[in-house]
């Protein structure tokens, strides 16, 4: 974004001037600024009245009396392009186009909507087709609906493709603190790239949060998000809708395994995104990494004036990879001075009814388990009575408090949370939003809310530590086609991947092929049109002599030709037949038209489809991440030793796969699809068993 561009940027998000242009979404979109607070000049354009919402109105542009340093623009689309110009050339600051029938409608308004961008120049534009942009902080709204929300001078910067969603969430009762929230519409000037790069500046921006529906540009939002991950900024995302995968990549396994949503969770965890699947838990873990922060771990202590609630933190937490430390002997000791004769010693603690609502007995019980039990975060477990049953709601602030006091003293992110979400009323959870503690709402969205928070942390400092290589963008390739197995192979050698010893010869040199390499050996047809062998009968197997080899080269003649009479070849492949592996993978990298190369690794062979086990990283990427993609795979367990077995040299593994990404790197304008099923994997090396590749000759 140009120096200008965020100048205006600035005009648009703390306007001393607002214009309202059009009629009766004009006059909602004035009562909403007012609503938000904004105490600067309102200006109303419409030739066909005199007042809009109380204010007077100009017939149109030209007569404003000065450049606005905002617009909120709600006339029929074809209007927009030559209002964008007048804007323009008067020297306004920026846009929301709340209008709709641009480029989501049809192919006359993507005409009108490259109109509109060519209109823009300098100035800055929120849409077309979105609901806009609430300044919390500055208190000022171009917004076309009754909207909710609020903070105390810091909070989230939540940006969203749907406007709708981006509504509800202002009326969300979750307490969650609002900075600024952003519609964005078609994105035909600014991008949520362009958003997150501009909140991450911002100090009052505690987190961001997303909804994406799709991103068209990776490599940018990519460094967008980097910027906010050095700035310190979490940014959680919500994720809705795939695209289908394009016909070209129907043909291998790993074309289907990394489809988009699996492109996008590879683009999350390589850059630090909190993803999470539903709403509620998106408000949660926003609100719980605006207001406590992130720990710097993933152990927890915990407290309940229950033992129920004390098993279901206990539960999930196990689940989902946190801990609770056990009090060791020194602790025990003194909390047992300190809690009722009823209650155990434990972590989490269920310090029990007799001293509930008591801080004087709490308090010092909670600061004691704070400071012996080596916890980064905490959470108490407190469910309010509902509206007209409050009398004995003082209790259970009593411990609330004293659980904040402590938890302030102990320096440690904290939250109070209920156990069901509706059961912590809107006093209670704003009071808590004011000492400092999250105040939350359902136990599993809690606890997944401090594990994300967690996880960024250890995220972002191996981020900082180390930042991936930015990401090159999607090469423009023609379709290409598949080469033979052989061809393929002949790649991956070169670049010092191990494939099978073998010879490709035509038919009447099968024996001295065979006798050259020794029994017992592998048998392949090799055609551009048999990218599955297997399911054309052109591979057999474990052939121990020269007349099964004969008699396999004739039957694969007859098989092929039922299968595809064109795929029929007279060169074959012949190679020794590979010693039993301790697992088999899958390994494929592929030219994506959005997200650029990317690598899949998976349970290979037979499994591919059955347990669907697969990671997916995007290219270029480092040994340590291929590393961590292999441990994440259900079939580690076979690699590292399963059952007393021999186990793999994981390092070794990562370094010959960082070895094919090199390759589809190096040739990335030549090669657009490579796919390895099985890669045989030993202790110390692996061997390429087949090969799929597809280049665009």
């Amino acid at each position: 974004m140009t120096p200008a561009k965020r100048r205006n940027f600035e005009r648009m998000l703390n306007p001393r001037h607002i214009a309202f242009i059009g009629g009766t979404d004009a006059a909602i979109a004035i009562g909403e600024a007012e609503r938000a607070g904004f105490a600067g000049k309102i200006q109303v354009v419409n030739p066909k009245r005199e007042t809009l919402a109380g204010h007077p109105c100009v017939p149109d542009i030209a007569s404003l009396p000065e450049a606005p340093d905002a617009v909120f623009l709600a006339i029929p689309a074809a209007l927009i392009p030559a209002a964008v110009a007048e804007l323009a050339q008067m020297g306004a600051g920026g846009i929301v186009c709340y209008a709709a029938g641009f480029s989501e409608a049809h192919e006359d308004g993507r005409a009108l909507e490259e109109a509109l961008k060519a209109a823009l120049g300098d100035m800055v534009l929120i849409g077309p087709n979105c609901y806009g942009l609430i300044n919390y902080v500055g208190k000022s709204a171009l917004w076309p609906f009754a909207h909710g929300g609020g903070c105390a001078g810091e909070g989230v910067a939540i940006i969203t493709q749907s406007g709708m969603f981006s509504s509800d969430i202002t009326m969300s009762q979750r307490s969650l603190p609002l900075a600024y929230m952003i519609s964005v519409g078609n994105q035909a000037d600014l991008e949520i790239a362009d958003f997150v790069d501009l909140m991450a500046d911002r100090d009052e921006v505690r987190a961001i949060g997303l909804h994406i529906e799709g991103l068209s540009d990776i490599a940018k939002f990519e460094r967008a998000t980097l910027a906010a991950i050095r700035a310190g900024k979490p940014i959680v995302a919500l994720k809705t809708g795939s695209s289908a995968i394009g016909e070209a990549l129907t043909i291998s396994h790993t074309g289907s395994l990394a489809g988009s949503d699996a492109l996008y969770r590879a683009l999350f965890r390589r850059t630090g995104i909190i993803a999470v699947t539903n709403p509620s838990q998106m408000l949660e873990t926003l609100k719980f990494l605006s207001i406590a922060g992130a720990p710097e771990g993933t152990a927890l202590a915990g407290f309940t004036c229950s033992g129920g609630g004390a098993t279901m933190l206990a539960d999930h937490a196990e689940t989902i990879g946190l801990s609770f430390p056990a009090p060791d002997d020194a602790a025990r000791a003194e909390l047992t001075e300190l809690l009722p004769p009823i209650a155990t010693v434990s972590n989490p603690l269920d310090y029990t009814t007799p001293i509930w609502g008591q801080p004087d007995k709490t308090e010092p019980v909670f600061a004691t388990a704070l400071s012996m039990i080596p916890a980064q975060a905490t959470v108490l477990v407190q469910d309010y009575p509902a509206p007209g049953l409050d009398e004995s709601e003082h209790f259970y602030l009593n411990d609330g408090l004293a659980f904040a006091r402590a938890a302030r003293a102990a320096g440690l992110p904290a939250a109070i949370c209920a156990t069901l979400p509706e059961n912590m009323g809107a006093k209670i959870r704003d009071r808590y939003v004011a000492e400092g503690i999250a105040p939350m709402q359902g136990i599993h969205e809690t606890l997944n809310a401090i594990r994300d928070a967690a996880g960024w942390s250890t995220d972002r400092a191996r981020i900082l530590s180390r930042a991936p290589t930015p990401l090159i963008g999607p090469r423009p390739t023609a379709a290409g086609a598949y080469l033979t197995e052989a061809q393929g192979k002949a790649h991956l050698a070169a670049a010092g991947i191990a494939v099978p010893e073998g010879r490709l010869c035509g038919a009447g040199a099968l024996r001295d092929g065979a006798r050259e390499i020794g029994f017992p050996i592998v048998l392949k047809m090799m055609s551009r049109d048999l990218a599955h062998k297997t399911e054309a009968g052109a591979v057999a197997l474990n052939l121990r002599n020269a007349d099964a080899l004969a008699a396999a080269a004739a039957q694969m003649r007859q098989d092929v030709a039922r299968y595809n009479p064109e795929a029929v070849s007279d060169e074959f492949l012949i190679e020794r037949m590979a010693a039993p592996p301790l697992a088999e993978l899958i390994v494929g990298i592929r030219q994506d038209p959005q997200f650029g190369l990317t690598m899949t690794i998976g349970s290979g062979g037979i499994l591919v489809e059955l347990i669907e086990d697969s990671h997916t990283l995007l290219l270029p990427t480092h040994p340590d991440e291929i590393s961590a993609a292999i441990r994440s795979l259900r079939v580690w367990r076979l690699l590292n030793g399963y059952r007393g077995r021999a186990a793999v040299d994981c390092d070794m593994l990562a370094r010959h796969l960082q070895g094919l990404a090199d390759l589809a790197l190096s040739k990335a304008d030549e090669i657009t699809e490579i796919e390895i099923n099985p890669l045989f994997v030993y202790e110390n090396s692996v061997l390429a068993v087949d090969c799929l590749m597809r280049t665009t000759a």
